[in-house]
């Protein structure tokens, strides 16, 4: 007979779990027959004993059949299915430009995405900018979406892997939700509930990162491709560099809006190269390309012959949002009250960024939840935002800040100029992406 207790103590004590006591935890989870101090004393187990990568498959596994596993080949796509999640960065509106492309290269998306955490925007919220824009139907209506559109980027139902939800709302309250085991199975068990045929990770690393440390986000990658794979999810790995905010915005409707900017060819370099080598990624895996260089040369097809950007609008409208976002973008989205432009307090190159530190600015703006309860202003952030190596002064600001009062504009330019260090030379600059891992 299995008992809970006893689990948790064989964990507490270092020893390995077998697939059929994490299947019993699981259970436990979702139908309410283990108490929630027991599900935090075997989440606070596992952030101190680890799990082997044999336990991290089968909690992974047990997770993401807790609930409905979504089956597409009953809708004859024609092509493989397939996602990619990010572990969150300032301005990483990726997802936004990536999905279309990768529709508009033959794949089809279904992409669950999240909301904010921290001092990191999320997916849902700059959708949420949108008018009309639907990031919760149903699965019927989600699944239509990426028939027709190729492409569907919505929140999580109730019924998609119930257990993650469960385990996470408990390991929130007791300070696990760093462990790279229980982080691992929280964002396969999503991704393999919604049926996917590949999935690439883009693991973040540097100031605006959660997993700050290099060495920790290499850890995390690793992991996330090693269990995908024993789960039976051809999955790959991406590390790239969260030094600074990804492309020129952060703020909800202000990422929207550069977002289909890129989609119509206006893109800054640093967003477009991890977005290319994410989708060359994600073809790769699905069949569609044999290489990076073949997936980006279909990366840049797409983009040019403007398929990827019909997907988007196609997505938006199928989804309640306007029609014609993409020629009417700015007068569909929000606008703050107050524009107020950061000037440096001497001229000179960027140095560094503090990129979490840039992250809460727009979080003390009202672009961010400090509580789940909290309302965003999907209007406020920042544009125009300097990166490394980049010259500023008097005619170059740091960014213009997008707030509803001079108040708050003030104070934002304030926290902006602590963020970002200026100096007499720029600094050595690094690849954006850094490694690629498979498992």
């Amino acid at each position: 007979m299995l008992l809970p207790q006893e689990i948790i103590r064989k964990k507490r004590d270092g020893g390995q779990l077998s697939a059929e006591e994490i299947q019993f935890v699981v259970r436990g989870i979702v139908d309410g027959t283990i108490a929630k101090a027991q599900i935090g004393a075997f989440a606070m187990a596992v952030f101190f004993r680890g799990l082997s990568m044999a336990e991290r498959v089968a909690l992974t596994t047990a997770m993401a059949r807790s609930g409905r596993v979504l089956e597409w080949k009953s809708f004859g796509l024609g092509g493989p299915v397939l996602d990619k999640h990010s572990s969150g960065g300032v301005g990483d509106k990726v997802s936004l430009i990536l999905a279309p492309i990768v529709a508009a290269a033959g794949g089809f998306v279904p992409m669950i995405s999240g909301r904010g955490l921290g001092h990191t925007g999320g997916t849902l919220d700059k959708l949420d900018s949108i008018p009309g824009y639907r990031s919760r139907p149903d699965i019927p209506t989600f699944q239509r979406v990426v028939r027709e559109a190729g492409c569907a980027i919505v929140g999580q139902t109730v019924d998609l892997a119930p257990a993650d939800r469960r385990l996470y709302a408990v390991r929130d309250v007791t300070a696990t939700v760093e462990s790279i085991p229980l982080i691992t199975a929280s964002i396969l068990a999503k991704k393999i509930a919604a049926g996917l045929d590949g999935l690439v990770m883009d693991v973040k690393f540097g100031s605006g990162a959660f997993m700050a440390v290099y060495e920790h986000a290499e850890a995390l990658a690793q992991s996330i491709a090693t269990v995908a794979r024993g789960a039976g999810l051809r999955s790959t790995a991406v590390l790239s560099d969260m030094n600074q905010v990804l492309g020129r915005t952060a703020g909800n409707a202000l990422e929207v809006a550069e977002a289909v900017e890129a989609l119509t060819g206006r893109c800054e370099e640093r967003l477009m190269t991890v977005t290319r080598a994410l989708a060359a990624e994600m073809l790769i895996l699905g069949g569609l390309a044999k290489d990076q260089a073949d997936g980006k040369a279909m990366v840049k097809r797409v983009l040019a012959s403007g398929a990827a950007a019909e997907r988007f609008e196609k997505m938006v409208a199928a989804l309640g949002g306007p029609r014609d976002i993409l020629a009417r973008c700015r007068e569909h989205l929000p606008r703050a009250a107050v524009e107020l432009a950061a000037k440096p307090g001497r001229a000179g190159f960027v140095r560094a960024v503090d990129a979490r530190a840039v992250g809460l600015v727009v979080l003390s703006l009202g672009g961010g939840r400090r509580r789940e309860d909290d309302q965003i202003d999907p209007a406020v952030g920042l544009s125009a935002v300097v990166g490394l190596g980049e010259r500023v002064g008097p005619d170059r600001p740091l960014a213009i800040v997008h707030a509803r009062s001079e108040e708050d504009a003030r104070m934002a330019v304030a926290d902006l100029e602590t963020a970002i260090e200026i100096g007499d030379d720029p600094p050595v600059s690094s690849p954006v992406v850094r490694a690629r891992i498979q498992g």
